[in-house]
């Protein structure tokens, strides 16, 4: 089953589950209790905390949920990541953009390489359900006071670039 988040970030092939942590995982939720399947794909866009290419894809099944505040002497005792499987990049997850070059480079130093806001989430119930599950990501910005922008300049190709992977995986 191919999803995203929804919104602007709408594909006709694949179901919408929610902007942000909580309404993705609860709308993905529901719809595994329903559906029951067996992979879940999902597709969205990225930031790039330091370094790679816009408009590239990334893909992993490798996530964490870490706010900025843990920058800033704050803990959590929640789960903050989640692998279902080793990835070449690492995905962070915040209810948040990250706006900020300084900011964006402290979490690069922590190992982070991109920002979607709902790929923790959506491994996160993969992983409740015992389901493989992967993220494809496209790259509209780097993580930077131009992050707005940016994404607004490059996310219609960024939705062009993954519907044409998808297509060429033989996914839809």
């Amino acid at each position: 089953m191919i999803i995203c988040a929804g919104g602007n970030e709408n594909f006709s092939f694949a179901k919408a589950i929610g902007i942000g942590l909580v309404e993705s995982a609860f709308n993905l939720t529901k719809i595994c209790l329903e559906y029951r399947p067996k992979k879940l794909i999902f597709i969205g866009t990225c930031g790039l905390y330091e370094k790679g290419e816009i408009l590239q894809i990334y893909e992993s099944s490798h996530a964490f949920n870490i706010e900025f505040s843990k920058l800033s002497n704050f803990y959590s005792p929640a789960k903050t990541e989640i692998c279902l499987e080793k990835s070449a990049y690492k995905i962070n997850s915040s209810n948040y953009i990250c706006a900020d070059k300084n900011a964006a480079l402290k979490l690069a130093n922590l190992g982070l390489d991109i920002e979607n806001m709902e790929a923790f989430s959506v491994l996160s119930v993969a992983k409740n359900f015992n389901i493989n599950a992967k993220c494809f990501l496209c790259a509209t910005n780097f993580c930077d006071e131009n992050a707005h922008e940016d994404f607004i300049k490059n996310h219609q190709k960024a939705k062009e670039k993954l519907t044409k992977l998808i297509k060429q995986k033989a996914l839809i």
